[in-house]
């Protein structure tokens, strides 16, 4: 029978780097009383806690930050043909409580043409302004096609 491989092989010490045995973590200098050694549950455990901490910090800052902006309200003119595409003019309100800016998608309804869209950001808009933004759309060609738009914070 021979002896266990595992026996001989090292790793260094957490603290100081010495060699210890794989099934150790300290060695005596830095662990002189004897102490139990941390098992990899328990740091796997406090960096699994540790990101779902930050992960909850997050989202309730994101979720404040975000309070009381819009909702909008869009109308939009009817597209002109241009070269490459439709031209339009985007009439944006804010009816919320705080300035943001407006993230708008400007779909069609015609036959043949469903799934197109185009997304259109507006620069900030004050609590109760509007603004109009002019945009050349070039996914739904030059031929002037109904359009819907709808916009969010």
């Amino acid at each position: 029978m021979t002896v266990s491989s595992d026996r001989n092989q090292f790793q260094p010490c957490v603290r100081c780097g010495a060699p210890v045995p794989l099934q150790t973590a300290l060695c005596e200098r830095c662990n002189p009383l004897g102490l139990a050694q941390p098992s990899a549950s328990q740091a796997h455990g406090t960096v699994f806690l540790g990101i779902g901490a930050a992960v909850l910090l997050l989202a309730s800052l994101a979720g404040s930050a975000s309070r009381g902006v819009g909702p909008f309200t869009a109308t939009m003119t009817a597209g002109s043909s241009v070269p490459g595409g439709l031209a339009v003019t985007i009439s944006v309100s804010n009816t919320g409580a705080t300035a943001g800016s407006a993230t708008c998608q400007v779909t069609t309804t015609k036959i043949g043409s469903a799934g197109l869209s185009e997304i259109i950001s507006t620069p900030r808009i004050e609590p109760g302004a509007t603004t109009q933004v002019e945009r050349e759309l070039k996914q739904f060609g030059s031929d002037p096609i109904p359009l819907v738009i709808t916009c969010g914070n």
